[in-house]
């Protein structure tokens, strides 16, 4: 018995410290799989990169999937983006439609470089191009769902697996979700918890690293034009509400982080980024932002068009108090609508539907007061004249039209026994009585 509980007390120390070990083993780092963090649209990056707060832009995926409860055709989006030295993003999406105001998002993405030229050691200097050349790339796979809870909530979760071929492999991943409440007609407030399931990585020589969650608060607001032919649309998206990060662009002063919002709300605040954007009804859209309210040097501009409702091309440049510009491009196309006329069931957006319902009550008396009687009721044929004796006799000057001639009686001399003879009918048929237009409305 007593073995029996040395036995047992070994074994419980002997978890206490496999479990000891593997928590020393985890690295606790600030931004693990921050690949996953790199704006892939043209769109929202032109927008200060206030992804969160925006809807209908099938590249942020990673961001809001909450936005996929709208969704309502198939859409295909495509991405590229040229960073400094030949590095390169490239980034594909699909959206899918399910019932149930339901959507789910599928995506794929590279981040990478190409033909970097390397010498093993020992080796000599090569001459001329006569260069060992190696890359290395983040590979991202995405899956991501949306629902509409309620009339004015939607919901969104996103899982995304990395892979990562550098000096030595690894794999990453992370899981978010993302919800958006209408406070009132073209005003919206969203959620982010990025990293729910914390972000984390292992390496191939062992090591773990992971990273706490994070929160996000985004904001929009929809404001239409009319005697400009547009709606002006305003984006904010927070920074993080429970751990410091950077929030200065300038790498050479960047010497101070980011206050959390109970210590400095002003320095909080001046963490967000956002952007204005301006539609034009036929599908043109104008677009600026700051990617840091800290330096006017991260100012963000671009520009976008709708095609024939089943084509979108964005662009947008990207500005940096060190590196050069960046320049983005994106495409999304639409099979359902390259064949077909958006459905009536279709999502609209809120200047579309505005117009709509004005149109309607435009034409709403019009469409719904009945016809006068006059123009329905057909001319009856008038009623055949008999053409013997007694008729004519009969034969009276027309009444007035509210007036029945009442039926001759039998004569005298009909005997008892025999039936007495049916008189002609020679009643004018009463008529129709008109109503006024004036009656109708009444």
């Amino acid at each position: 018995m007593s073995f029996l509980k040395k036995f047992n007390s070994l074994r419980i120390l002997f978890l206490a410290s496999a479990l000891a070990s593997a928590a020393y083993a985890a690295d606790r780092v600030v931004g693990a799989n921050a690949t996953l963090d790199i704006e892939p649209g043209a769109r929202a990056a032109a927008l200060g990169s206030a992804t969160l707060a925006m809807e209908g832009d099938y590249l942020g995926l990673s961001t809001n999937a909450y936005q996929l409860s709208q969704a309502k055709y198939m859409w295909a989006s495509f991405s590229h983006t040229a960073y400094y030295e030949d590095t390169k993003y490239d980034y594909a999406s699909m959206v899918i439609p399910l019932f149930n105001n339901q959507g789910l998002g599928v995506a794929f993405s590279r981040f990478g470089a190409d033909d970097i030229p390397y010498i093993k050691d020992g080796e000599p200097l090569p001459e001329g191009s006569d260069y060992n050349t190696l890359s290395i790339a983040d590979w991202v796979f995405s899956v991501a769902w949306g629902r509409r809870i309620f009339d004015r909530l939607d919901l969104g979760l996103a899982f995304h697996v990395l892979y990562r071929d550098m000096d030595q492999s690894g794999w990453g991943f992370r899981g978010d979700a993302s919800a958006r409440y209408q406070i009132k007609d073209d005003f919206y407030v969203a959620g982010l918890l990025k990293g729910w399931t914390s972000s984390a990585a292992t390496w191939e020589s062992g090591e773990f690293e992971y990273s706490a969650p994070e929160f996000y608060l985004a904001l929009s607001y929809g404001l239409p034009v009319e005697y400009l032919y547009g709606k002006f649309n305003f984006y904010w998206q927070s920074a993080g509400f429970f751990h410091h990060d950077s929030r200065d662009l300038d790498f050479d002063t960047d010497t101070k982080g980011g206050e959390r919002l109970w210590e400095d709300p002003l320095d909080w605040l001046s963490g967000g980024r956002g952007g204005i954007e301006f539609a034009f009804d036929f599908g043109l859209k104008l677009r600026v932002g700051l990617s840091s309210f800290t330096t006017f040097k991260s100012v963000t501009a671009g520009a976008g068009l709708t095609i024939a409702n089943f084509l979108v091309v964005d662009y947008a440049f990207e500005s940096h108090p060190v590196f050069s510009p960046v320049h983005r491009v994106s495409v999304s196309f639409s099979p359902y609508l390259f064949g077909h006329k958006p459905r009536e069931g279709g999502h609209l957006s809120k200047t579309a539907a505005s117009k709509k319902l004005v149109t309607e009550e435009e034409f709403l008396p019009e469409e719904f007061v009945e016809e006068s009687p006059v123009e329905t009721i057909q001319e009856r044929p008038a009623p055949v004249q008999d053409a013997s004796p007694a008729a004519s006799e009969q034969a009276k000057p027309a009444t007035p039209a509210s007036t029945v001639v009442p039926e001759p009686s039998a004569p005298a001399s009909a005997t008892p026994t025999s039936a007495p003879a049916k008189p002609a009918d020679n009643r004018v048929p009463p008529a129709p009585i008109i109503e006024t237009d004036d009656e109708i409305l009444e």
